[in-house]
């Protein structure tokens, strides 16, 4: 058996589940860390007297640090290994966060957000992937949405600390709490592996042996490391993604992750703002930010196990209709209760949907092209994300009726729907695979 066979068939053991937890805290200071913004936008503006449109180019200019880090740690993470990356990025988000909290006006808080940016775009896929290789097959969607789950708990903090800390204490020390991931610095080290693809590439058998031990000790020794020659033979860059089985899938994946980043950051840096305009008071418009993020983590948890009967497709196209639906009536609502109702439909049909959109891509390519997969669809996706706080910014600017600004934001959930609408299972990994366990299962029930 060679090594990437035998992490898709082992069972979970305390090494996965050691390493799933350290990998939500490093997801859930990131949701912390991105979320916050938008809490503290209020007293930015009164701090230093900036107008919308320039809270929400500062807004787009750390998602632009975040896409530039996506492509960055992305395309060395070959090089350098998935696990130093993933601890170099979080160091860098954590410490650029912290020191957003001394900034003493716009530019250098702009500044060290975008050099956050960095880290928040490195971290995910590079997570992603790491997991996906080290994960058994059959949970590995699960897996994959429970631990972006860690994003929602994350932003949920945000909140619960903005209401907590903001009125009493200012917008400053809510950026420092964002330094606790540096304690955690040495403890990650020692439960988080480094890629098993870095490790076949480069012949660190032995540290492989190591890891395959604390999940099944002595089986290291029957592993056929010769499979990576047949790997590498395979290997190939992006082009790969656009092959004819791929291309059309490929386009699909990037334009409905352009969509979902369009609601999610829309929604991140301006739904305090926008809930405040639509006649709620600061305590009940952090709140909602609160409860967008349970929306997703309940939405993400439930629907990822309906994942697993009827498929990804059946889960995920309907819920885009769910979140433009929730999107247009949040505007018209004027009880509480029932815009909570929506907005925790709406976090699962923004955040949690791409939960699960990235085990969908995850599952959905070999283990070759995988990470750049993974990589090039959340590249591609933060130009969404990029634009997305200075599109709002517009529509403040224009003095709309609330619910027009809503449904204006809604419009990209529907082109999330169409563009996972073309994507084709027939070339998808996971398609195979099954396909491979009945020829095989077949095969032994004939002798």
């Amino acid at each position: 058996m060679n090594p990437i066979s035998f992490f898709e068939q082992s069972k979970l053991k305390p090494f996965h589940i050691l390493l799933i937890f350290w990998l939500f805290i490093i997801m859930m200071f990131e949701g912390y860390d991105v979320v916050i913004y938008g809490a503290t936008i209020p007293f930015l503006k009164e701090s230093w007297g900036i107008s919308n449109m320039v809270a929400g180019s500062i807004g787009s200019y750390t998602t632009m640090g975040t896409a530039a880090g996506a492509v960055l740690f992305g395309l060395y993470s070959n090089h350098f290994g998935r696990k130093r990356i993933i601890i170099f990025t979080t160091m860098l988000f954590s410490i650029f966060t912290m020191l957003s909290g001394f900034a003493p006006n716009a530019i250098i808080f702009t500044i060290c957000r975008v050099i956050a940016g960095f880290g928040f775009g490195g971290v995910m896929p590079n997570i992603a992937s790491l997991i996906s290789e080290y994960s058994p097959i059959k949970y590995r969607a699960a897996i994959i949405s429970f631990i972006f789950c860690g994003y929602s708990v994350g932003a949920m903090g945000a909140s619960f600390i903005g209401q907590a800390l903001l009125t009493d204490f200012g917008w400053q020390p809510v950026y420092w709490i964002g330094a606790i991931p540096l304690i955690c610095i040495p403890f990650m080290l020692k439960a988080i592996p480094e890629s098993l693809d870095y490790l076949l590439h480069n012949k660190q058998h032995d540290r492989i042996a190591m890891v395959v031990d604390k999940i099944q000790p002595s089986v290291a020794a029957t592993l056929d490391f010769t499979y990576q020659k047949i790997a590498q033979a395979q290997k190939s860059p992006i082009s790969a993604l656009f092959k004819k089985q791929y291309a059309v899938s490929t386009t699909m994946f990037w334009l409905a992750c352009f969509c979902t980043f369009m609601l999610m950051y829309s929604l991140n840096t301006w739904l305090p703002t926008l809930m405040l305009q639509a006649g709620y008071n600061l305590s009940s418009s952090l709140m909602f930010v609160a409860v967008l993020q349970m929306g997703s983590i309940v939405g993400t948890l439930i629907l990822g196990n309906l994942i697993q009967r009827i498929g990804f497709k059946n889960v995920l196209i309907p819920l885009y209709l769910v979140g433009a639906i929730c999107l247009t009536l949040i505007g018209f609502s004027t009880n509480l209760y029932l815009a909570y109702f929506l907005i925790f439909l709406i976090g699962a049909a923004t955040v949690g949907l791409q939960n699960m959109s990235n085990a969908f891509v995850a599952a959905y390519y070999p283990v070759d092209i995988r990470s750049a997969a993974l990589g090039s669809t959340m590249a591609f996706g933060r130009i969404g994300s990029i634009l997305a706080p200075t599109y709002v910014a517009v529509l403040l600017t224009m003095n709309l009726q609330p619910q027009f600004n809503f449904i204006a934001i809604g419009i990209a959930a529907v082109f999330g729907m169409i563009a996972l609408f073309f994507v084709n299972d027939k070339h998808a990994d996971y398609q195979t695979t099954q396909e491979s366990d009945i020829k095989n299962t077949e095969t032994a029930q004939s002798l």
